[in-house]
């Protein structure tokens, strides 16, 4: 198997010096999103205290040209913490902060999409949003061949991989055992998991979870997963086809609901939220992953379970349908609908955005309204 060096290293070492006291101090590892829009940075510091909220939490900063944020001669951007976890790695009082990333003026970074996110869930907080999110991803070892796949060949056809149980059916169950726990003990809102249909392939799902909160946890629970890999010596990628052929891609279906749409009669709701989707197909298209549809195009093909790329459509229990009705929904005349485009890779704040941007607050075409001045 082709793993890390550095998972080779003996932990029993490492333990000992994690059992050491802290005497009050508390590691705070601040975490962001780089200039790629799909990669995490981390770096620590030492408070003197633990703190007990968000607003105990100081500003910091980081050299903005060495993650693709910057020019060397104007460098340092600004870390603000938003969101606090606690830290399954360096265990209690250490935390895990997520931060927004502001350039030198202040203004958020290009790929900072939380900013423009948290004003238009602040505009629809009276929808009561949820949202829950099924990130899939995919093992690779160090080389990029799947984990657990033949140096020199594929696995047997897909099928008794989905929800499989046995070492000829699923690969690093460890991996995913350990990153659930971790998740838990962080207090992200993660809800479940199961392998996937493509081997080594995963999902985990978060949710439900209010507004902004969406896209903080789900990137919080993409860096606990990086982190958990890095010490199994392991690579997670969320790239939306890793494998050409027959061979399912990784998608992050989103399920949504408003307030109106989980009471008695929200049927006729949720019709009227998809029939505004179908007419802003490529707008969401654009939005759902980092390169504007590209990425997507590898996954949305019609086949594998995914819809065409080019065409909006819409069912009841259809996994081949750009919106998915569950059937449970459907008879039951309320609940919620899961749209089933996002790339394994887009960003959760543009999705969840968009979908507000164009279900409660009805724009239109592809362009977007600047709600700066109100």
């Amino acid at each position: 198997m082709s793993v890390s060096h550095s998972s080779k290293l003996n932990k029993l070492v490492r333990e000992q010096y994690m059992r050491l006291p802290q005497d009050g101090l508390v590691q705070v590892t601040y975490v962001w999103i780089d200039g790629s829009g799909e990669g995490v940075r981390c770096k620590s510091r030492t408070l003197d205290k633990e703190p007990k909220s968000i607003e105990d939490v100081p500003e910091w900063n980081f050299d903005g040209s060495s993650t693709a944020q910057a020019e060397g001669s104007n460098s340092d951007m600004f870390l603000v913490p938003v969101c606090m976890f606690r830290d399954p790695f360096c265990l209690d009082p250490n935390k895990l902060v997520l931060c927004e990333v502001l350039k030198y003026n202040r203004k958020p970074a290009e790929t900072n999409l939380r900013h423009t996110c948290k004003k238009v869930m602040d505009l629809v907080k009276d929808s009561h949003p949820w949202f829950g999110m099924e990130q899939e991803y995919t093992l690779l070892g160090i080389n990029g061949h799947p984990y657990g796949w033949p140096d020199n060949g594929f696995p047997g056809p897909q099928g008794p991989y989905y929800c499989g149980v046995g070492a000829d059916k699923v690969y690093g169950r460890d991996i995913v055992e350990s990153h659930y726990k971790a998740c838990l003990y962080a207090g992200v809102k993660i809800c479940g998991t199961n392998a996937e249909v493509m081997p080594s392939q995963w999902e985990f799902q978060v949710g439900p979870c209010e507004g902004i909160e969406m896209g903080d946890h789900l990137w919080m629970a993409r860096f606990i997963l990086h982190r958990v890999c890095e010490d199994f010596g392991v690579v997670a990628t969320l790239d939306p086809k890793p494998m050409t052929g027959n061979w399912n891609g990784a998608g992050c279906h989103t399920n949504y609901s408003t307030e109106e749409m989980r009471r008695e009669g929200g049927l006729k709701h949720i019709e009227a939220a998809i029939e505004k989707l179908s007419k802003r197909h490529d707008y969401h298209i654009c939005v759902y992953d980092p390169r504007g549809g590209r990425d997507n195009s590898r996954r949305l093909t019609g086949h594998h379970e995914t819809s065409n790329i080019f065409e909006f459509s819409a069912g009841v229990a259809n996994r081949g349908a750009s919106i998915r009705i569950p059937r449970q929904v459907g008879q039951d005349g309320c609940g919620y609908f899961e749209d089933r485009r996002p790339a394994a890779n887009c960003d959760p704040y543009a999705v969840t955005e968009a979908i507000m941007r164009t279900t409660v607050l009805n724009e239109t075409g592809v362009e977007t309204k600047d709600y700066a001045d109100h």
